[in-house]
């Protein structure tokens, strides 16, 4: 423990005694910068500082944490992990950053378990590191993935609504292009972020195809496969597409309810557990407290 602590406070002054010696060369270059970009958008020396520390440190040390992860488990690839996050609506971040974030939390773990631990022997130190450690390994992977599952739900729960809108919308007269901007702006979730997506793809040039392909991998929800194949097979046969979208919005309308059955239908099975686990120990206490008492006093005399 003394060791741990003796080496994080010589890091500490290392990096302290390196800015300070650093500091004029920073000042001056940040002077010069400042005066070559004299008349522009003024920023102060703390951004430039915090924009120069961030691709100086946070970077690489992100990229050398992210290949450091993909070396220890080579069996995940970054094409597999960016799917993932676009599943989950996390457009924010990127495969790096996420492996990078696993790593962190897993060596944050592993300190922890290792201050909890060192009060009670090395042992108990290694064994509250293991634990702590693989559960800030898992922990990050587990919530993108509960968040992904859950945003699929949210789509095929929101998916028969826009097919209506849209089915409506296109026998009214509207082209297609114009019946996702209708449901862009009448509609909000995550369906309708992701078709406005798709929406301004088309509007650049991109072909509707693509840009549908394109939503159906983000999506990772088979309905909204099925709706892209079935637009994409309307668009090359010529077929009327109202009446496509009638019939995917009447399909995707069972299946929700067929869905929305089975849940109800677990439910019984998913309440057993905490059931027995928490009411009927109370249940026994109350009802066979009393007569366990009198069988004590009974026996008793």
């Amino acid at each position: 423990m003394l060791l741990i602590v003796a080496a994080l406070c010589l890091t500490l002054s290392f990096v302290a005694i390196g800015n300070l010696a650093t500091m004029p060369a920073r000042h001056r270059r940040a002077r010069i910068r400042s005066a070559a970009t004299y008349g522009n958008l003024k920023k102060t020396t703390d951004h430039v500082d915090r924009t120069r520390f961030s691709e100086r440190v946070v970077g690489p040390a992100v990229g050398w944490l992210s290949r450091a992860m993909l070396r220890l488990n080579p069996k995940q690839s970054l094409e597999s992990i960016d799917a993932l996050l676009m599943a989950a609506g996390m457009r924010n971040w990127t495969a790096q950053a996420f492996l990078a974030s696993k790593a962190a939390a897993g060596i944050g773990g592993i300190l922890v378990g290792l201050l909890l631990g060192s009060a009670s022997s090395a042992a108990g130190a290694f064994v509250f590191a293991l634990i702590l450690g693989a559960g800030g390994y898992i922990a990050p992977a587990i919530i993108v993935q509960a968040k992904a599952r859950n945003r699929g739900n949210q789509l095929s729960a929101e998916l028969p609504d826009a097919l209506d809108l849209l089915a409506v919308s296109v026998e009214a007269g509207l082209g297609f292009d114009a019946a996702v901007a209708k449901l862009c702006h009448y509609m909000h979730g995550p369906l309708a972020d992701e078709f406005e997506i798709a929406l301004n793809g088309m509007r650049i040039g991109e072909s509707r195809s693509d840009a549908l392909k394109k939503l159906a991998v983000r999506a990772g929800t088979p309905e909204i496969a099925a709706f892209v194949r079935a637009i994409i097979q309307a668009d090359q046969l010529g077929t009327s597409l109202g009446r496509m979208l009638r019939v995917q919005a009447t399909d995707t309308r069972l299946k929700r309810q067929a869905w929305a059955e089975e849940r109800a239908m677990k439910a019984p099975i998913k309440m057993l557990f905490p059931t027995v686990m928490f009411i009927f120990p109370a249940m026994f206490i109350v009802v066979l407290g009393p007569a366990l008492l009198s069988l004590k006093q009974l026996f008793s005399f």
